[in-house]
């Protein structure tokens, strides 16, 4: 497996294709890939945008494609979103076509006039995906491939697959907003899962999340 950090300058075709991207940001960044389904073309991704003068976080309700499900933090014309996008089908198609299923890392970087992708693939994969950016999308002006010591780890990584999707959906419907914005009757509804068993994944990932964010802290009761 190999490391791969791509550095684009889009062709004039792709920035006329993303300019409604940038209407009111200079770029964003992908912190986290929480979630990705080549099938259904849905993506759901933790960002850090970078808006343009004058323009307010609260004021938007998507970024292009995205729709920001919430706004994790704010620093100055910064803000950490949680959003969800969807894929073009072309797209998909052609991640399809060529086997591309990328583990996706940092760093990533989106602007009108420079695209930054990082990922871990075989060099196969990373062959095609240099000629896909090439005819589709822009200039490679510079290209790092090395081999992979993909050694990530967060506190979402301690979760299952179904503890993380149940916990991010959670988040994003406002179930842990302060007053909650959605029942655990109305979210179980949403995600089509019983309100017990939605419980039960909430209750394990809660507790793995506090046992990783404790790990070296805490120390057993005084009796």
């Amino acid at each position: 497996m190999r490391k791969a950090i791509f550095e684009v300058e889009p062709y004039a075709a792709a920035k006329e294709a993303q300019k409604g991207v940038f209407t009111h940001i200079h770029s964003y960044e992908v912190l986290e890939v929480l979630r990705i389904d080549h099938v259904e073309g849905l993506y759901i991704d933790l960002i850090e945008c970078h808006l343009k003068d004058g323009v307010s976080i609260n004021d938007l309700r998507s970024i292009g494609n995205m729709e920001i499900l919430s706004v994790v933090r704010s620093d100055g014309d910064k803000h950490t979103c949680l959003v969800k996008g969807h894929e073009p089908k072309s797209g998909r198609d052609t991640f399809k076509k060529n086997e591309l299923d990328l583990i996706y890392t940092p760093p990533s970087m989106i602007s009108a006039d420079r695209v930054v992708v990082s990922f871990i693939g075989t060099p196969k994969q990373v062959a095609k995906f240099a000629e896909i950016v090439k005819a589709r999308i822009g200039r490679i002006t510079n290209l790092t491939v090395k081999p992979a010591t993909y050694q990530k780890k967060d506190l979402l990584s301690a979760l299952t697959k179904k503890q993380k999707e149940i916990m991010v959906a959670a988040y994003a419907y406002g179930y842990y907003d302060i007053p909650r914005r959605i029942s655990s009757e109305r979210l179980s509804s949403k995600l089509k899962i019983s309100r017990p068993t939605l419980l039960e994944h909430l209750r394990k990932a809660e507790r793995r999340l506090l046992a990783e964010a404790m790990a070296g802290h805490a120390s057993k009761p005084i009796a």
